[in-house]
């Protein structure tokens, strides 16, 4: 404030004329902010779907999106089914014995795990679910442009061979384009196995009306502890279970995966 008053002393009417100055001034405008440049992606080819590609995109958005997932993990003691799988491809019982996998056991395991606990067997229908008869087990198949589930039909009634002989058959033509449409419509559940791509864990999408679905992961070798409380090699493998909370509530989903997990760690309970 520039004073008038004598020898440049600032008075009452150089204080109010400031003032007066200060609120009548122009504002400045703000700067403009400057433009976020924009960055493109690089050049792509855009690939269209194909008819199965769709199907798939289709019944996984009506998964996901109304359909209340959650998830259950459990590890398995697999160290009694490698050896079940070693005894039975040393022991000379025929050819087909000897190419029983893992997976067949699983398969197998999942399938009585299910006759035990017949609840969750079953698909949510508007105000009520359905609980099925048959235990038609859906196989996950990865193919060439997209992904088959062929069932096998009252799996139930099935021993672990005449599983393994249906998986290898069913999978195959899959992969080759020769299966009929009935032959991986329906199932009551499915199983998906990834360790043979390496992996350790997974969380699969259900296959709607289906209850739920067991993603399977590799067997892993671990440490654990003996009887005798001394450090050994073992081996481990991975199962989670996505369910339908509209069908499967926590404690239900886990009385099966208990279940699944004694038959797993006594295979010969899958021989009978």
């Amino acid at each position: 404030v520039k004073g008038t008053g004598p020898d440049g002393r600032v008075t009452e009417t150089d204080v109010r004329a400031a003032a007066k100055s200060k609120t009548t001034a122009p504002q400045r405008a703000p700067a403009a902010a400057k433009p976020t440049p924009s960055v493109k992606a690089g050049e792509g080819v855009r690939i269209q779907l194909s008819g199965m590609r769709k199907i798939i995109a289709q019944r996984l958005a009506q998964s996901l999106g109304p359909v209340p997932h959650f998830y259950l993990n459990i590890d398995i003691d697999a160290g009694p089914l490698m050896a079940a799988r070693a005894e039975l491809k040393s022991a000379g019982e025929g050819a087909d014995a000897s190419k029983i996998t893992v997976n067949d056991f699983v398969l197998k395991a999942a399938v009585q795990a299910a006759v035990k606990v017949p609840r969750v067997n079953a698909s949510f229908d508007g105000d009520a679910f359905v609980q099925y008869a048959d235990v038609d087990l859906g196989i996950a198949v990865a193919i060439e442009d997209g992904l088959l589930t062929p069932v096998i039909r009252a799996a139930q009634n099935k021993s672990l061979r005449e599983i393994s002989e249906l998986v290898k058959d069913l999978a195959s033509r899959a992969r080759n384009k020769r299966m009929k449409p009935e032959e991986f419509q329906g199932g009551t559940f499915t199983v998906s196995n990834l360790g043979g791509m390496g992996i350790d864990s997974f969380s699969a999408v259900i296959n709607p009306p289906q209850g739920f679905i067991l993603a399977v992961g590799k067997v892993t070798k671990v440490p654990v502890i003996d009887d005798s409380d001394q450090i050994v090699a073992g081996h481990c493998m991975s199962i989670t279970m996505s369910c339908d909370h509209r069908v499967i509530d926590g404690a239900l989903g886990a009385e099966y995966l208990k279940e699944l997990r004694h038959l797993l760690e006594n295979p010969a309970l899958l021989l009978v």
